[in-house]
Parts: C-alpha cells; sequence; structure tokens
C-alpha cells in the first residue's frame, strides 16, 4: 500500500488518472473499491478523514427500512434487505443480527398513509397500528424468504410484552418483534474497503485531508491540507461522492457561470450515547423501535456496554456545522421517557452525542419523513473541455456496496471498461476465512503470538480476522500499557502506521472505538497522542496544538468537556485501587 509521499510524488509526474473520487464516506469508498479491483486508475479524495462525516454518525443499523415501506419505496427495501444479508455473510466480524421489537400503542392508525402517499399528497405521520405493523412486517418475511438467515416476525400480546419488558409504557396494547442487524464499528468497515481497492495495486490512491478544485481547461488543482502543496490532476472523469456537500463540492468543480442547480436536501439526524446499566440490562439484547408522541421513529439498542437513542430528523443548510443541539437532546430523552416512563436518564450518563447529515434528494416535501432515501446517479456534463462529473444522490449505509456498483458501472461505461470482479459475496478485512469456532481461533492466536487468550480475543472482536496482523505487529517489539487496560501501545502504533492516522481525532474516534463507547480518558487521550506525536516527529508546539484541536472537537460536536475527560481518569484510578485491594 502506498503511503503519502509516494502517492503525491506519483502525481507529480504523472497527473492523469481514468477517474476522481471525491468523498471518503461509505459510498465514495465503496466505488473507489469497485473501481480499483476492475483495474481502473482511479484516485480518492477526502477532504477530512475518511468516514468522518454522515459515515460516522449513522444509527449503527443495518436494515431494509420497515418504515420505506410506508412511503411505497418497495424496490430499496428489498435491495436493502438483500444487502444486510451480504453483509451479515461478508462482514461477520462487525455486523450481527439484531432483534428489533416494536411497541404498538394503536390497531387500525396508519393503515391511511400508504393509501395517502400513493396518491402524491402530503400527510403529517401518524402512528402505526398493529394491522399496518403486522403487513409491513409480512412484507419483510416475504422479501427474505428464499434466505431465510433470521427467523420471522412474532406478535406479542400487551401482557406477554410487559411480562418481558415490565419499564415499557403501560399503554401499549401489543409489541411485535422482528429482525434486523446491527454494526459495530461502521467506520472500520470503511477502512476495510479502503484496504480492499488499494490491494488492487499502484493503480489505485487515496488521500485524505485533500481537496479538488477546477482549474481551468479540463484541469483540476488537488490542495494537500497538511503540507499545504498544490498539484494539477487530470481525471477523465469525476465521480461527486461527498453525500450532504455534493452541492458545495460541485461550487468547487464547476466555474461559477456553470454551477449546477443544487442536488441536495439534507436532514440532520442525533444521537445520544447513554450510561445507564440498568436500561441495557433491561433491552436484554433487543432494539426498541418505537413511534415518539409526534410519531417520529425512533430506537434504542445496547451498544459497545452502553445504550444508543435517537434519533432527530431535521433539514440543515450547511452540513460542516452540524452537531447534537441542545433542544434535540432534549427531544431525544423526552422520547426515551414516553416509552419507557420508569427510567431517569441522569446529565452525566450521556456519555457521548453526534450528529450526521442524510444525504437526501432536493425535496418540496414538508415533511422530512416523506423524502424518498433511495439512491441514483446524476451526470453533469463538463464544461470548456472539463470531464464529465457523475454525482451519487441520496443513499443509506445499509446499500453502500450496490451503490457503488451501479456508479461503477456507469463509470466503466463512460470509460469503455469492462467489469473484471463482482464484490457481491466478497468478504473484505477481517471478514475474510472468518472461523467457526471465534473463541478457538483466539485461542490459537494467542499461543501463535504469546498475547494472553484474552488480550487475543479481544482483538479477534476488534478486527475479526485482521487481528493476525496486530498481534503479530504486537509481538515484534517491546510493547507498554496504556491508561485503558484494553490497548497497549504497539496496538495504537499499528493503526497510526497502517491506517492513515494524521490527527488524534481519527485514532479516539475512528479507528478505535474509545471515544463514542465513553471509555476515553484524559489520560488515555494524551498518551494516544504522546504515540502519535512520536510517529510524526511533531514538535512540541504542534502537539499541543492537537490537544487543543482534540478537545475543542470532543467539546463542540460531542458533549464532552475536558473535566468530563478527567473525571474519568479518577473514576479508572478509583477502579484501579478498588481492584488492587480486592485482590
Amino acid at each position: 500500500m502506498m503511503n503519502r509521499n509516494e502517492i503525491l510524488h506519483g502525481l507529480r509526474h504523472s497527473p492523469k488518472v481514468d477517474v476522481c473520487v471525491l468523498g471518503g464516506g461509505i459510498n465514495g469508498l465503496s466505488v473507489f473499491r469497485e473501481l480499483a479491483l476492475q483495474g481502473v486508475n482511479v484516485l480518492l479524495v477526502e477532504k477530512a478523514d475518511y468516514c468522518s462525516g454522515a459515515s460516522a454518525a449513522l444509527s449503527r443499523m443495518v436494515h431494509g427500512g420497515l418504515r420505506y415501506l410506508e412511503n411505497g419505496e418497495f424496490s430499496l427495501v428489498r435491495e436493502s434487505l438483500v444487502e444486510r444479508d451480504r453483509l451479515l455473510r461478508n462482514a461477520p466480524h462487525y455486523v450481527a443480527p439484531l432483534p428489533t421489537t416494536v411497541p404498538i400503542f394503536d390497531t387500525f392508525s396508519g393503515l391511511a398513509n400508504g393509501v395517502v402517499r400513493f396518491l402524491g399528497l402530503t400527510r403529517r405521520p401518524s402512528r402505526r397500528g398493529a394491522i399496518a405493523i403486522k403487513a409491513g412486517l409480512g412484507i419483510y418475511d416475504f422479501l427474505t424468504r428464499k434466505r431465510a438467515l433470521m427467523p420471522k416476525h412474532q406478535f406479542r400480546s400487551r401482557k406477554a410484552t410487559l411480562g418481558k419488558w415490565p419499564a415499557l409504557n403501560p399503554a401499549i396494547r401489543n409489541s411485535a418483534t422482528y429482525y434486523d442487524a446491527w454494526v459495530s464499528h461502521p467506520e472500520r468497515i470503511g477502512i476495510e474497503l479502503l484496504r480492499d481497492g488499494l490491494s488492487a495495486g499502484p493503480n489505485a490512491m487515496a488521500l485524505n485531508y485533500a481537496t479538488v478544485e477546477e482549474n481551468g481547461a479540463g484541469t483540476f488543482l488537488l490542495r494537500d491540507g497538511l503540507s499545504g502543496e498544490t498539484l494539477l490532476v487530470r481525471p477523465r472523469l469525476v465521480i461527486n461522492a461527498t453525500g450532504g456537500w455534493i452541492d458545495i463540492a460541485n461550487g468547487a468543480l464547476f466555474p461559477p457561470q456553470a454551477r449546477p442547480a443544487p442536488l441536495m436536501g439534507g436532514t440532520k439526524g442525533s444521537h445520544l450515547i447513554v450510561d445507564n446499566p440498568a436500561l441495557r440490562d433491561m433491552l436484554d439484547g433487543h432494539m426498541i423501535y418505537y413511534e415518539n408522541e409526534d410519531g417520529r421513529i425512533c430506537i434504542l439498542f445496547p451498544y459497545l456496554g452502553k445504550v444508543l437513542v435517537g434519533s432527530t430528523d431535521i433539514r440543515v443548510d450547511d452540513p460542516g456545522t452540524v452537531r447534537c443541539e441542545a433542544d434535540e437532546r432534549d427531544y431525544i430523552l423526552q422520547s426515551l421517557a414516553f416509552v419507557l416512563p420508569g427510567i431517569a436518564i441522569r446529565p452525566e450518563e450521556v456519555v457521548f452525542q453526534f450528529a450526521g447529515v442524510r444525504p437526501l434528494p432536493a425535496s418540496k416535501d414538508s415533511f422530512t419523513g416523506r423524502i424518498p432515501r433511495d439512491h441514483f446517479c446524476t451526470v453533469l456534463e463538463g464544461e470548456g473541455g472539463g470531464p464529465p462529473v457523475l454525482c451519487m444522490i441520496g443513499g443509506k449505509w445499509t446499500t453502500f456496496r450496490s451503490f457503488g456498483e451501479l456508479a461503477a458501472d456507469m463509470a466503466l461505461e463512460r470509460l469503455g471498461l469492462p467489469r473484471r470482479i463482482d464484490t457481491a459475496e466478497r468478504t473484505f478485512g477481517g471478514g475474510r476465512a472468518f472461523p467457526k469456532d471465534p473463541a478457538g481461533w483466539s485461542r490459537k492466536l494467542a499461543a501463535a503470538s504469546d498475547l494472553s487468550e484474552q488480550r487475543a480475543a479481544m482483538l479477534f472482536e476488534r478486527y475479526g480476522t485482521d487481528a493476525e496482523d496486530v498481534a503479530a505487529f504486537i509481538a515484534a517489539g517491546p510493547d507498554q500499557p496504556l491508561p485503558h487496560g484494553g490497548y497497549s501501545a504497539r496496538e495504537l502504533v499499528f493503526l497510526i502506521r497502517n491506517e492513515a492516522v494524521e490527527h488524534l481525532d481519527d485514532l479516539l474516534l475512528r479507528r478505535t472505538t474509545l471515544a463514542i463507547s465513553g471509555a476515553l480518558s484524559l489520560a488515555m487521550a494524551e498518551a494516544a497522542l504522546a504515540l502519535l506525536a512520536a510517529e510524526k516527529g511533531w514538535s512540541a508546539p504542534r502537539t499541543a496544538e492537537e490537544r487543543a484541536r482534540f478537545l475543542n472537537l470532543m467539546h463542540e460536536r460531542h458533549g464532552v468537556s475536558e473535566q468530563t475527560l478527567s473525571a474519568r481518569n479518577e473514576h479508572r484510578s478509583e477502579l484501579c485501587e478498588t481492584t488492587a485491594r480486592s485482590g
């Protein structure tokens, strides 16, 4: 895999590429991988870090989209269920079945919604009753009947529901349980797609922290955001896969007099991570997929030892400034209090929050829940001899592979090139050679690398079968413990060296789950920073600047202050002292 300096050196001497993909979110990485595996000379450029926008802010659901049936989006639901099942097979290290329970408060409500939508009218969403939900789940079962990877749905009576979940709102009439899936490390799936594309050879190149803008006469100016260097690139085709930033990116790709009309109309979704063991245990491994009193769909489910709860659906103009605002946080907690009136969440139990922009097509629909969630591609012809720009519009995380395939096939047709490899059943990353007996595999890894069985199992949980490479690196040199006992210095150094880590948030928010799981302390952040600074050769002032940058990001975007991180230091020290005394 080429490093950053090698890529920049190669572009200085040979600026021509077949395709330049803008956007290193899940859809951009997917189309990059598709094209790279076909032997296309492809360059991916991401202005921040890979999967740092909407692809870091999803609900962690891998699903068909039960509520999209109400919009009449049957083909999207069918495609989503097929891709969900492929991910269960191709990425079993990160994607797993999730029993999902729907509390039902009415019997007949919601039946008119689908009819009204079919007639092209608008209607504020109403509560979905038992009959509407039963019909939707029947369609779900029908669409997956041939694969049958998971059980069919089942209905429970009010008594049976409250017997299993006594904390639920007692006003319910029934509940229904069906199976979808969840993803534990979506940002790591993005990195694995990147690495799978780069494995194709020197025809595939990728840069994070870089931008592209039109330069006239069919050329574009690539700006390295780290060094400030600029150089020319000459693509035959540009793919705009920037999601909520598509219109902003088009503004840089076309001269002012030729800028296209807006294509996007994204909405913001915010989520909270809650550290409440009673709530987590009460869920019993299920997602609760419920409607708030206003008809808005909300979710909560166990996530990495905590509980994920969300979300909102608010129109936004600038995707670069989104964060979970106080009123959204209040709304989410109010929705939780509605469905589980006996559960009280204290402010300090919200250990992390995040927000992202759903990349939806431009729409005048007055209700955001009615905006189509499907995906498609629009080609804008270049100006003044410039290359065409293929814009990837819409899309949901679950369908990233099929969306990338669609865009790649359109690009291949434009370039007059054949498809050589089908990715539908291609495993990737730590899903390759996935064992039937993970515990036995981890024991063998421990014996081969001289790590403890516990550490080997932890590495397998984080990286799947790629844990073999991480363990070999850890065992190859002297290691040091870190303030978070689940990680060591050499594990983080492996990530820094092999996964394009350029900033501290790349490491702590996306290559690991330390921040989102509420496990990050100030001491751990500073230890990780020391490792990163040593690897990058940063000066003391540059390191201090990075520390301030990270702490500001955690506070402004994720609601975690330096004082909160520092308090976690003290909490961990107390735990260590208690453990030592009990030992």
